[in-house]
């Protein structure tokens, strides 16, 4: 950046806003695919967890010790696996969400009252139509509570990925970081701020849909 220049030049956002809009919609894709992913394995492992409580420490442990391995690291192993694809971002962001929603599942499925169970099982349900038609709807504020903080964590780790030149609005960084030219970086800061802030916004409204008795509850407090 030469001394006297702006920080942001407008006219560059102009002339790229097709190009800013593809790259937000990628950066999205690669960001929320891995969280969708990561509910698909953490709601029957967490229910697995919840029935089987040995099973809950060993599968924490090891969701954890995934957490705990830097992603550049974890790109890097799948690159000789996955090449430079996209996948090579989505399997590692995809193992990094179950440390947050195995237990949020296994902690939603602990705050439902054991009356309510009894109730459930008097009226002829069985363990599986109790589980998916009582018992994780009840659970729903706990897991929504843990897929955002996954969403939230996931859309920011995926600039990383552009290391390996999959990182959708992360190309911007470091594009702008090669260029010496701050623009590209600020604009691509402030949309990945951006898409987490709705993704947020939009999953807590999520939340409100599906559970509506809370709504009524809270009304009424």
């Amino acid at each position: 950046m030469r001394d006297g220049e702006p920080l942001i030049r407008w006219e560059w956002i102009g002339d790229h806003v097709g190009e800013l809009a593809d790259y937000t919609g990628i950066h999205l894709r690669l960001g929320l695919l891995p969280v969708l992913f990561g509910l698909i394995i953490s709601v029957p492992l967490g229910m697995l967890c919840h029935r089987w409580r040995w099973i809950y420490p060993p599968t924490l442990t090891a969701a954890n010790v995934l957490y705990s391995i830097p992603s550049l690291a974890l790109f890097m192993i799948f690159v000789r696996y996955t090449g430079l694809t996209e996948r090579t971002v989505m399997i590692p962001l995809t193992l990094y969400t179950l440390s947050v929603l195995i237990p949020n599942v296994v902690d939603g499925l602990a705050s439902v009252p054991e009356p309510v169970r009894q109730a459930a099982t008097a009226m002829g349900f069985s363990t599986v139509r109790r589980v998916v038609q009582v018992e994780l709807p009840i659970a729903v504020p706990v897991v929504v509570a843990g897929v955002r903080v996954a969403a939230v964590s996931s859309i920011s780790l995926v600039a990383v990925g552009q290391l390996i030149g999959q990182g959708g609005l992360g190309y911007y960084i470091t594009r702008g970081l090669q260029l010496d030219f701050p623009t590209p970086i600020i604009t691509a800061t402030v949309l990945i701020m951006l898409l987490a802030l709705v993704t947020d916004a939009l999953l807590v409204l999520a939340q409100r849909l599906l559970t509506p008795w809370a709504r009524g509850k809270g009304a009424t407090a």
